[in-house]
Formats: C-alpha cells, sequence, structure tokens
C-alpha cells in the first residue's frame, strides 16, 4: 500500500475574512442550525420538526381565504425546494395532519389543507415556537454582534 505524498500548501489567505466567524453568510448559517436544533428540541414533544411546524403554520396562514392552499403557494412562500415540501407533506399527511387532494381544473396542483388534528397541533405548537423565538432572538442580541459586524475577538 503506497503512501500518499505531503503536499506543503500556502496558508488559505483568499477571503475577505480574517475568521469565518467574521463572516456574515457563515454566522448567519451557523445561527440557523442553532436555532433550528433548540426549535426541533422545543418541538420533539408534540411530534413536529421545525420544518413541519413550518409547513403547518404556512399552510393555514395561506388557507384563511379559501379553506386550502397549494404545495406550490407553500414553496413560494418558504423558498422551499418544492421535492422537499413534497416529502414532509407526505409525512404530515401520513400523520393525519394534512390532507392532500388534487386541484379541480389541473390534476398537476397539490390542494393542501390542515385537518382538525393539525390544526389541533399547530395551536399547540405556535405560542411554543414564538416563545422560543423571542428567547432565542434576545439571546442572541446579547451574545453576539448583529450579523455583518466583525468581532474582533473571533479567531478559528
Amino acid at each position: 500500500m503506497a503512501i500518499p505524498e505531503t503536499h506543503s500548501f500556502a496558508p488559505w489567505n483568499t477571503s475577505a475574512y480574517r475568521a469565518p466567524d467574521q463572516s456574515p453568510g457563515f454566522r448567519l448559517w451557523r445561527d440557523f442550525l442553532h436555532w433550528q436544533r433548540s426549535l426541533n428540541t422545543v418541538l420533539r414533544p408534540l411530534g413536529l420538526t421545525q420544518p413541519q411546524f413550518a409547513i403547518l403554520a404556512v399552510c393555514a396562514w395561506l388557507s384563511r381565504k379559501d379553506g386550502f392552499t397549494t404545495q406550490q403557494q407553500v414553496a413560494l412562500l418558504t423558498n422551499m425546494d418544492r421535492m422537499h415540501i413534497s416529502q414532509i407533506v407526505s409525512r404530515l399527511e401520513r400523520d393525519r395532519l394534512l390532507k392532500r387532494n388534487v386541484g379541480d381544473a389541473d390534476n398537476r396542483v397539490k390542494r393542501i389543507t390542515l385537518t382538525d388534528a393539525g390544526e389541533v397541533k399547530l395551536r399547540a405548537a405556535l405560542p411554543l415556537v414564538e416563545k422560543h423565538d423571542r428567547s432565542f432572538a434576545a439571546s442572541r442580541r446579547k451574545s453576539q454582534p448583529l450579523l455583518g459586524e466583525a468581532d474582533p475577538s473571533s479567531t478559528i
């Protein structure tokens, strides 16, 4: 078995930032993952994940007028991948929290509505999520500079 060659590379220094924590994109991604993990912990006793909650909440919001929405409308509002939404909706349908029907005029349109159980679950989850979000935002303001501001103490 051959031993791979070791290469000596020059230090990687093409970034405009001295450290990852100085990059607004990196910090946003890291904060999002932290927010999502902590919200999943809050939602776990209800049997929901953050993406499932988001789909339920958006579905409820969009269906206020007509009593239903479509997967396409959910995709447009959330900016989530349509295939990902379809997978989450399938799971929520299997859990009897959403109901999916084909549209009257177009069989390709997937109309989705909350079931009674979905509405009960959403009503239980919403105050928990809103409390979590307020707490999370307050803790970020105290411990982190605003997004885009460099933290001079940051190092890799």
